[in-house]
């Protein structure tokens, strides 16, 4: 049941982050727009001759931080 009526078309691809300004993977599940595995940081491909990525945040907003979460043995 789960899972029905839903349809994801995921992309990989590599490419250089502008906002970490590293070479890493970029992820997407929505139509132009890839997260940066380095990261985590949205941004957005533009293709006008040159395949770039751009940030979606606006000028002068906080920048939104990828929070990590550790596995392992729980600490007592």
């Amino acid at each position: 049941m789960f899972g029905k009526g839903m349809v994801l078309k995921t992309e990989v691809t590599n490419g250089t982050c502008p906002m970490c300004h590293e070479n890493t993977i970029l992820v997407s599940l929505y139509s132009h727009v890839y997260r940066c595995m380095t990261c985590g940081n949205d941004t957005e491909q533009k293709i006008n001759g040159v395949i770039s990525f751009m940030p979606l945040t606006s000028p002068g907003s906080k920048l939104p931080v990828m929070k990590l979460f550790e596995d392992g043995p729980e600490k007592a």
